[in-house]
């Protein structure tokens, strides 16, 4: 057991450092004097807090939790989906959710006026999820047998990347006919960015990802079990097809939440589930809990560097996760045998 957890206690030193960085470095410098001062007037005297103070309150400690969180959501999505249908190259997006989580997003930002749809804060979450519903669904549907009733593995995945064209076209034809700020809002958004990180997003988001992720080690062994095969989990006692509802489910409320706030970010939920079983095997009770923890700190950093590549100016977030990303999963790859 200490094997096992002498990566986690490494990972929570690291959530802590990175956090701190996070915090601190940006386009404005914050001490560690301001940031204590801050957290004990935001409490008692809020209206005497200088202008770093409250930049640290509103701005820079709201995003760096969203970050945590948004990875960490993204991190188990990617471990849970690669358990599921036993493939290490399966991630949310490529079974279409974040892209139906992304039109559903931007359906709301152009014609929620118009469709007199309003739930409060939980709107675009809603029609987050409506829309990564509706994608996964289609994917599964369409790539089932006529004759087996079943999904493969390469059929699911090219009907991922067709869901996934159609629903990222509906997001082009949305930015085409919305007006401008619209249209710059729904293509930087789908580019990632965390810079409208506030508590409101946060609650949301920590609360959704921490039920979501607490749900998922419920039934992390059963999905040890699925490993062997469906025949041989079923043998075991696993209901299979109430194992993958309940983690499609999971994985798409999840996925939809994260990407309603935070835009399309690429790369986290595939590389994670990797860079874990280097060190812990393919035990879902540790690689879930360790991809809430590296998926955390994997966002912070690109965000980090997003922040201050530029300064004062950001990078969207989603070109540094891919820049990153596709050299990482391509070394991968080439490491276990799955190219050349």
């Amino acid at each position: 057991m200490a094997k096992h957890n002498r990566p986690t206690i490494i990972l929570l030193l690291a959530v802590f450092v990175i956090s701190i960085l996070s915090i601190r470095y940006g386009a404005v410098y914050i001490s560690l004097s301001e940031i204590v001062s801050s957290l004990s007037k935001y409490f008692t005297t809020p209206e005497s807090m200088s202008l770093n103070e409250r930049i640290f309150m509103d701005i820079r400690l709201p995003r760096a939790i969203l970050c945590l969180t948004v990875g960490a959501g993204l991190a188990v999505g990617g471990t849970l989906m690669q358990a599921l249908f036993r493939n290490p190259i399966v991630e949310p997006g490529l079974v279409g959710t974040s892209s139906g989580a992304a039109f559903g997003s931007a359906l709301y930002f152009v014609l929620g006026a118009v469709l007199h749809f309003n739930a409060g804060e939980w709107t675009l979450p809603i029609a987050a999820c409506a829309g990564a519903l509706l994608s996964t669904v289609l994917v599964f549907t369409l790539s089932q047998s006529s004759q087996t009733g079943k999904s493969s593995i390469i059929a699911l995945l090219l009907t991922g990347i067709a869901i996934n064209a159609l629903f990222m076209s509906g997001v082009g034809f949305l930015s085409y006919i919305a007006r401008d700020p619209q249209a710059r809002s729904i293509t930087f958004w789908g580019l990632g960015t965390l810079s409208g990180a506030n508590w409101h997003s946060v609650a949301i988001t920590f609360f959704t990802v921490i039920i979501c992720s607490v749900t998922a080690l419920r039934f992390s062994n059963s999905l040890n079990a699925l490993m062997l095969g469906e025949t041989e989990a079923a043998m075991l006692g696993v209901n299979v097809k109430r194992l993958k509802l309940i983690v499609l489910t999971i994985n798409v409320i999840m996925i939809a939440v994260c990407t309603a706030f935070v835009g399309v970010i690429s790369f986290v939920g595939l590389i994670v589930p990797h860079l874990l079983r280097m060190t812990n095997g393919s035990d879902n009770r540790f690689l879930i809990r360790n991809s809430i923890l590296l998926g955390g700190i994997i966002l912070s950093a690109a965000d980090l560097v997003a922040r201050m590549l530029l300064r004062p100016a950001e990078l969207p977030i989603g070109i540094v996760t891919s820049v990153i990303g596709v050299p990482v999963f391509i070394f991968l790859l080439r490491k276990k045998n799955y190219l050349f």
